[in-house]
């Protein structure tokens, strides 16, 4: 008896680990140009936009070779899971974001992007700031809040 209700307890702990892990955001980029993004899991399907590399998306839903994925905006679709990378992007959610040389506010301003810049995601640090690159080669730290896909 008290071994079934030991087995019980293992097994709702092992639940509760998955329901949390399950709540974890996954992050990945658009790889090629033209990714096309459908309203269902299906080539047939409504094509609601093309999307060009490197726009982040969030993934919601692994449906074995299709993703139910949502953008920036919070628009949701489905795209082909090989359209997608593993590679990290953020992009400028705000009017403007400052690019600094160290992930501190006091750090000396490199240059300023404006909304939807995107950028390659280089760090993640726990100081409340990303180290990114952007397609010039430029690199700096940009707090979290001024972007999405983290």
């Amino acid at each position: 008896m008290r071994l079934a209700l030991f087995s019980k307890g293992i097994a709702a702990g092992l639940l509760g680990l998955a329901a949390i892990s399950a709540t974890a955001l996954e992050f990945r980029s658009v790889a090629e140009h033209g990714a096309v993004f459908y309203d269902t899991p299906s080539a047939q399907a409504k094509r609601l936009f093309v999307a060009s590399k490197g726009l982040p998306v969030e993934v919601l839903v692994d449906n074995k070779d299709w993703l139910r994925v949502r953008d920036q905006s919070g628009a949701l679709a489905w795209v082909e899971k090989k359209t997608l990378s593993a590679k990290r992007t953020v992009v400028v959610a705000q009017s403007k974001a400052e690019v600094r040389s160290a992930a501190d506010i006091k750090a000396s301003l490199l240059f300023t992007a404006e909304k939807a810049v995107l950028f390659d995601l280089l760090e993640t640090g726990k100081t409340g700031w990303v180290k990114v690159r952007h397609r010039d080669g430029a690199m700096g730290y940009i707090r979290i809040e001024e972007v999405w896909g983290i």
